[in-house]
């Protein structure tokens, strides 16, 4: 697609929280958005709306990123609403976002705890990515949301850490392979972020709160958009240099 026609961006997990700020944040840089919602087509349809508000287009799809059978009707989906919407059915930024966590430490984590960190920060996003990339416009870019767990260690998080860990690591093999067609790929990192993340344990329980608070060279806990513009950054041509690497927004934690 070429820089004058509208760049559009699909966001998994896009109805609240993090999901929610990029999308908003994508609008901002005059991107239009897809977003994917898991079950609360309520929460997706405001996030629809706010975008809308922002004056880009946007609409939401349902989607269970871990269950890799469903792709195939989900991309029917998308690119007939873009053949539709824009008369071509493709688009430009994907953006990984979705996902839950697990808080168990490794000699109590269970398989199925093991299999859903899995399926759905690690398998789930490969098979996603490869299915995408049919539709995708050269020049266009993945980006990968991991976690500062990969690059520093709480116990409870294992699983989900060393899931995240995976995802850094197919984020530099990407970059390399889909360089002939102009695809850049970077990883962003959030640190401990104020959601309802993982039960909202980060912003609703006050000591933990604070001991993030003081482990951070900032002093706070992030939010979402404090996220949610790295990742709109990466979809613009002020990072068209920026390929294969790992940002982490945690405000100086663990530095």
């Amino acid at each position: 697609m070429e820089n004058s026609k509208t760049k559009i961006a699909l966001v998994t997990g896009g109805s609240r929280g993090l999901g929610k700020a990029m999308a908003i944040a994508l609008a901002g840089k005059g991107i239009d958005v897809m977003i994917t919602y898991h079950s609360n087509a309520e929460q997706a349809d405001a996030v629809v709306a706010e975008v809308e508000s922002l004056g880009r287009k946007a609409r939401a799809f349902q989607l269970d990123t871990a269950v890799i059978s469903s792709f195939d009707n989900f991309f029917d989906d998308i690119t007939s609403y873009l053949s539709s919407t824009y008369g071509i059915g493709t688009f430009d930024f994907l953006i990984n976002n979705a996902g839950v966590g697990v808080n168990a430490p490794v000699l109590q984590t269970t398989e199925e705890q093991f299999d859903q960190m899995i399926d759905i920060h690690y398998k789930g996003v490969f098979f996603l990515i490869q299915k995408a990339l049919s539709f995708m416009n050269e020049g266009g870019g993945i980006v990968n949301v991991s976690s500062g767990l990969a690059r520093f260690s709480v116990p409870g998080y294992g699983a989900y850490g060393s899931a995240k860990g995976a995802i850094e690591v197919l984020t530099r093999y990407l970059a390399k392979e889909l360089g002939d067609r102009k695809i850049r790929v970077n990883v962003v990192a959030p640190g401990p972020i104020a959601t309802d993340f993982g039960g909202g344990a980060v912003r609703d329980n006050k000591e933990m709160n604070a001991m993030l608070s003081s482990l951070t060279a900032l002093g706070r806990v992030g939010n979402a958009d404090d996220i949610g513009g790295v990742v709109a950054f990466l979809c613009t041509e002020d990072a068209k240099w920026v390929n294969g690497q790992r940002i982490e927004a945690a405000g100086g934690i663990n530095l």
